[in-house]
């Protein structure tokens, strides 16, 4: 009985340990004006795109979140400018919410680029069986 319940726990733990090496996609939706959302997205995509290197995670920001990637004024932009050169990370920018700021892709943080509509790039991504996570209070 006793091998018994050891060759269960072993089986468990590398079903377990298999689970969490499965590569993922995951979009990050961030909106709010809020700085400590932005601080608080940028170290959940810093935390995931280190813990798993083979996953692919890409972060939306849109309406009131312009400044999370303005690159004078971005409360988490160190964190953001280290974490955009990974090759499993993306971050864009809705190109509707740059114009309503009267903002052009020079004002970005580098390596930050644009799509035409965040919520679209959202939808698309969920289509291609992407994870949603939506940051805000």
């Amino acid at each position: 009985m006793k091998n018994y319940i050891i060759l269960l726990i072993v089986v468990m733990f590398g079903a377990f340990s298999q689970a969490q090496q499965t590569p993922i996609k995951v979009v990050f939706d961030v909106t709010s004006g809020n700085v400590d959302v932005h601080k608080s997205a940028a170290r959940h995509l810093r935390l995931m795109s280190e813990s798993y290197p083979d996953s692919q995670f890409e972060l939306v920001v849109y309406s009131s979140a312009y400044a999370m990637v303005d690159n004078n004024s971005s409360s988490a932009g160190e964190t953001l400018r280290k974490i955009v050169k990974n090759k499993n990370v993306s971050i864009v920018v809705c190109e509707n919410t740059l114009k309503r700021n009267k903002k052009g892709k020079d004002d970005l943080i580098p390596g930050v680029t644009t799509v035409p509509d965040g919520i679209y790039e959202i939808v698309i991504k969920q289509q291609q069986g992407w994870g949603y996570i939506k940051e805000g209070k």
